[in-house]
């Protein structure tokens, strides 16, 4: 055997072993790009609202006609790691920091206007209040799968309890049912 021939057989056997890997984490990556898909669609991102949010100026924000209710909540903020405010909706929630992640125009508004021209809160319900068209559907279909998701938990929960009430019964007359030893 020459050496010519040990590294061409070497050559083949190693690129062979290097197609799985690839095959695999391709096929991850695309797992990962529909579940990324999957998410976006349930949050409501799509591209139609990305095309709107892009329309969003600064005098959008600041010329928004807003109810003066900033008195009641100034106190009682708090704030998640990432400084979307506790009064959103998970959904809402989500929402806000997918979208600040795939719309950088939104996040460089966001970064202008908060907290010199709007506190947080009040950027957050002009978004909601300027998107509501594009995302309503999408919020009410999350709400719905919430109170099915709560349904099936609390049915889950109603059939464990009658499955242990009826193996105690079961017990209990198996129990009396064994004559006692004297």
């Amino acid at each position: 055997m020459n050496l010519s021939s040990w590294f061409h057989r070497s050559g083949s056997r190693n690129s062979k072993k290097n197609k799985r890997p690839e095959r695999q984490h391709s096929i991850e990556s695309d797992q990962n790009q529909q579940k990324q898909d999957e998410e976006e669609e349930l949050l409501g991102v799509t591209q139609e609202l990305i095309d709107h949010i892009k329309t969003f100026a600064l005098e959008t924000f600041k010329n928004f006609p807003l109810q003066d209710n900033e008195g009641a909540n100034s106190s009682s903020e708090t704030q998640t790691s990432s400084n979307v405010r506790k009064e959103l909706s998970d959904w809402q929630e989500r929402h806000a920091l997918l979208v600040l992640s795939k719309v950088k125009e939104l996040s460089q508004l966001r970064f202008k206007l908060c907290p010199r021209h709007l506190k947080e809160e009040n950027f957050w319900m002009i978004y909601f209040t300027l998107v509501k068209s594009h995302v309503a559907e999408y919020e009410l279909h999350a709400i719905q799968l919430a109170k099915l998701k709560k349904i099936a938990m609390t049915n889950e929960n109603t059939s464990d309890t009658n499955a242990y009430e009826v193996e105690m019964a079961e017990r209990n007359q198996a129990a009396s049912l064994t004559p006692s030893t004297p």
